[in-house]
């Protein structure tokens, strides 16, 4: 059975239809890439996939189940990481990643777990820094260090909005063995990007057009 299915999904910004009658499935270990221009959509479908926006009509379904007869329990099988960092500036990055983690697992993370994770993605050095003090890409690495503790046994389900952004080269190898891990152990993922991501797993793409005006959003599939 398919993991996720939209069915004819349709999303607006406002009064704009971005796009309409949207079918995508993504099956367990396995991922979709969504690409685009700015403004076609693509932040707006991943926040409507993790129940953060309304669609104005279709379907959403995780194995064969709508999510709103899921309900609140959606919130436990999807993972979400936006453009904004959700993490507080004073915080350092161990205590950022701590209070994250047990959100996503609903109990405390050992310490020698916090601290592996850390030094899987290069963030060692910094794990007593606040927040605030650590650079873009540093950012971006406390974001992969949460993904490395919902490996296996966290959430099945990956959406992931621009994750390489501010990501040297290094780093951006490093996410693709992570999403790559995710995949193998059964989870699925869908990530906007506008860049080539180093995942070895093919994916299924799904790319959106800039809305026409008037707002007859086109829309691509293969």
């Amino acid at each position: 059975m398919n993991a996720l299915e939209l069915v004819d999904l349709s999303c607006a910004a406002g009064y704009r239809t971005l796009f309409a009658g949207l079918g995508l499935v993504v099956e367990p270990g396995s991922w979709a890439m969504l690409t685009g221009p700015n403004g076609s959509g693509k932040s707006t479908l991943l926040r409507t996939i993790a129940g953060l926006a309304q669609p104005i009509a279709g379907v959403i379904r995780w194995h064969g189940v709508d999510l709103a007869t899921i309900g609140r329990r959606w919130h436990s099988i999807m993972l979400y990481q936006g453009h904004q960092a959700g993490a507080k500036d004073a915080f350092s990055t161990r205590e950022n990643l701590a209070w994250q983690v047990r959100l996503d697992c609903g109990h405390v993370v050992a310490d020698a777990q916090l601290d592996a994770a850390l030094a899987r993605v290069g963030l060692s050095r910094q794990a007593r820094l606040p927040f605030a003090r650590l650079s873009a890409g540093q950012r971006r690495r406390l974001q992969m260090a949460r993904l490395t503790l919902n490996v296996g046994e966290g959430r099945p389900l990956w959406l992931l909005d621009e994750p390489t952004t501010a990501l040297d080269a290094p780093g951006q190898a490093l996410l693709g063995e992570i999403v790559d891990a995710h995949l193998a152990a059964g989870g699925c993922a869908v990530v906007a990007t506008h860049q080539v991501l180093g995942i070895d797993a093919t994916p299924t793409h799904c790319e959106l057009a800039r809305p026409a005006s008037p707002p007859d959003a086109g829309l691509h599939t293969r």
